[in-house]
């Protein structure tokens, strides 16, 4: 099984090729997620793994489309984004985009008027808040059994999640 850590930074991951930009990190592969095509062949990988990269990319689709290349069919692509309500997220004038619930079940459905060749395996919200791991439990599993469309209307702003982790399968 091939696993790649794209956008490494500081979680260089034992048996993935971890791929960053920045050659301060320790990486296996040094590449600019924004240029494409990447390093790697089609359907190279059985699992991709990128933890906050999307909000960084300058056009997600190609982004996506790019990513959908180089895994295998059947192959996952692990993705954890920040959701709109993360507060956090604002400050860091490098994210270009924010999440929702529903972002990439809409980018599946064909909304944005471009189909790609996945389906949602998982779905979750992950609070994070600083020094409350218990906390964080009791919350993600509180709100990951509401109606999602009650917590983005009603809920988010007064109880913030920190990101979604999705995993997709590649049809």
């Amino acid at each position: 099984m091939k696993n790649l850590n794209l956008g490494s930074g500081k979680d260089y991951k034992q048996g993935f090729i971890n791929l960053d930009y920045n050659k301060q990190y320790r990486a296996d592969v040094y590449h600019d997620i924004n240029k494409i095509p990447y390093p790697f062949k089609k359907e190279e990988f059985d699992y991709v793994y990128c933890s906050h990269i999307l909000e960084h990319v300058d056009d997600l689709f190609k982004t996506l489309d790019e990513l959908l290349r180089i895994t295998k069919v059947n192959g996952k692509i692990h993705i954890k984004v920040p959701h709109f309500s993360n507060g956090n997220g604002y400050n860091d004038l490098s994210h270009k985009r924010f999440f929702g619930w529903f972002t990439f079940k809409q980018i599946q459905e064909g909304y944005y008027n471009k189909k790609f060749n996945f389906k949602i395996e998982k779905q979750r919200f992950n609070f994070l808040s600083e020094n409350h791991p218990i906390l964080n439990k009791l919350c993600s599993w509180k709100f990951n059994i509401l109606p999602k469309q009650f917590y983005e209307r009603f809920l988010c702003w007064i109880f913030p999640v920190g990101e979604i982790e999705i995993e997709l399968i590649k049809l």
